[in-house]
């Protein structure tokens, strides 16, 4: 499972023209699902999101606050290209749960969030849907997350890649 997640003053998911999810400040989370995924892999990306220290404290200290610490919202939506292998130069998604699958462990997803934060400050898109997601990130900061590999030793150290204020964190 595959999750960017951005820190966003705001965000917004319109679908054929109307708009259909908004959040202020938060976190927006575009997921993806691989084949291989598991209740395990969910239950690890929730914790993950949820607890991932983008915000700052009150004092102004970077790096501290999680969205649950700040009470902001969380939009979710469903990216299965996020599962992408590039064959030459084509997208391929076969590594991607296949929709009829996915939509069932996504909501599967939803509900975990909902029911370790508060479900009123967690919105989401339309699945399967041809969507225009808004989103103004804050920062700019931009995080993918990667569950561990299913059989990985989870004493895995953690990697951490910084560019500016974009960061990638893998097995973590």
């Amino acid at each position: 499972m595959k999750a960017v997640v951005q820190r966003v003053t705001r965000a917004s998911v319109t679908v054929g023209g109307e708009q259909i999810s908004a959040i202020g400040r938060g976190i927006c989370v575009l997921l993806g699902i691989s084949l291989e995924d598991t209740q395990k892999e969910l239950e690890h990306m929730v914790r993950k999101i949820l607890n991932l220290r983008v915000f700052e404290d009150e004092s102004g200290k970077h790096w501290s606050k999680s969205v649950m610490d700040k009470q902001y919202e969380v939009l979710c939506i469903s990216q299965f290209t996020l599962q992408c292998v590039l064959k030459g130069n084509k997208p391929d998604f076969h590594l991607a749960m296949p929709s009829e699958q996915a939509e069932g462990f996504y909501n599967g997803f939803l509900e975990q969030l909902r029911k370790a934060y508060r479900p009123e400050l967690v919105k989401d898109g339309k699945f399967g849907a041809y969507m225009q997601v808004h989103i103004q990130n804050d920062g700019p900061v931009t995080i993918e997350l990667e569950s561990p590999a299913p059989g990985a030793a989870t004493s895995d150290p953690k990697q951490c890649i910084i560019t500016g204020q974009n960061w990638i964190l893998k097995n973590s």
